[in-house]
């Protein structure tokens, strides 16, 4: 088959691989007719993630049409057309119960090998979904297979960051990152209930969209965010942030914008040894830091029925359509925003 692998820092492949094997009776292979590159990709694009073999199928939003099963798989049938969380999950341990899917005792990443051990991803044109009954879910009604990649990571993500913010009616919140995930944050917290919600980044194109989404945008490169923040909420911070980027930077400024009290809730990929600011200035703020792989299986089921409702413009943030094999230069777009790029769609 073909696949989008990884051969490099910042060297991704369209290359000719073997096709996945049924492992585990468990196990089914989809024939993915839908993947997105991910931010998170990117972290094993730039090398900020070490240990990945070379070759290893990229990708972990995809979703496709079931075309082999394994003999112990009950929910699914060849034909099926499914969407799948990013990482998989077992169902019945007691993360997976507690609706931490994302730290399931079986959990795998797709499109992470290391050391000859692991998941090969979904940018490719057929991928093997471990623990599938409790793992895919089958197509909605009124939900597109788009709609159902983004479902499976990036709304959940987003969602899960406001969530974790413990939204209020009254409050006065930020994002901090306007990609993908905090755009998904921005709707996550109208849909808990916020009515005031500063989206702040420094890409134009990307705060437009979060003012279409209902947040007020902070533009970085001419404004002084603290100060706004600050006049917006009588001198004390926001009551939580949703901090989506994951560097030094973002979580200097998510501290500086919370109040004494407040909440940073990090679902951003974050590679730094250390966080910028100390256990000292954490207890002398009282802070609540929240972070972690969002339990995107757990999110799903909140998150399909919006989509069906066509509640909130989720595609919009689609702003690339290319085939499997214009994916190396679809990495390039998406890694250097290119063409105000904010979301690359695959078809294999």
């Amino acid at each position: 088959m073909n696949a989008l692998t990884f051969n490099g820092i910042e060297t991704i492949n369209y290359e000719r691989v073997s096709d996945p094997i049924l492992i585990s009776p468990h196990d089914v292979i989809v024939n993915v007719h839908c993947c997105a590159i991910c931010g998170s990709d990117l972290h094993v694009y730039y090398g900020r993630e070490t240990g990945i073999n070379q070759h290893t199928c990229m990708g972990h939003e995809f979703a496709g049409e079931v075309v082999e099963v394994g003999r112990d798989v009950k929910k699914f049938k060849v034909g099926d057309v499914v969407i799948s969380p990013f990482t998989v999950n077992c169902g019945h341990c007691y993360y997976c119960k507690i609706g931490l899917t994302s730290r399931c005792i079986e959990n795998q990443l797709f499109g992470w090998v290391e050391n000859s051990k692991g998941l090969q991803g979904g940018q490719a044109e057929y991928v093997r979904v471990p623990l599938a009954d409790s793992t895919l879910i089958k197509l909605p009604e009124e939900v597109s297979l788009e709609e159902g990649v983004l479902a499976g990571d990036v709304i959940s993500t987003g969602f899960y960051s406001a969530k974790q913010a413990q939204i209020k009616k009254d409050g006065v919140y930020a994002v901090v990152g306007s990609g993908p995930v905090g755009l998904m944050a921005i709707l996550g917290a109208r849909e808990y209930g916020a009515e005031k919600i500063y989206a702040i980044d420094k890409e134009q194109s990307r705060l437009e969209i979060a003012k279409q989404f209902g947040a007020i945008p902070i533009d970085t490169s001419n404004a002084n965010a603290l100060e706004i923040i600050k006049e917006a909420s009588q001198g004390r911070g926001v009551d939580a942030v949703m901090e989506a980027i994951g560097s030094s930077f973002s979580l200097q400024l998510s501290y500086d914008l919370v109040r004494p009290g407040g909440i940073i809730s990090s679902v951003g990929v974050c590679t730094e040894k250390f966080l910028p600011f100390s256990p000292v200035q954490a207890y002398d703020k009282n802070l609540t830091y929240v972070s972690g792989r969002c339990p995107a299986r757990a999110m799903m089921p909140t998150i399909i029925p919006l989509i069906q409702q066509k509640k909130y413009q989720f595609k919009s943030i689609i702003t690339h359509r290319m085939s499997l094999s214009e994916g190396v230069k679809g990495y390039d777009i998406f890694a250097n925003k290119k063409d105000d790029c904010l979301k690359v769609m695959l078809e294999p």
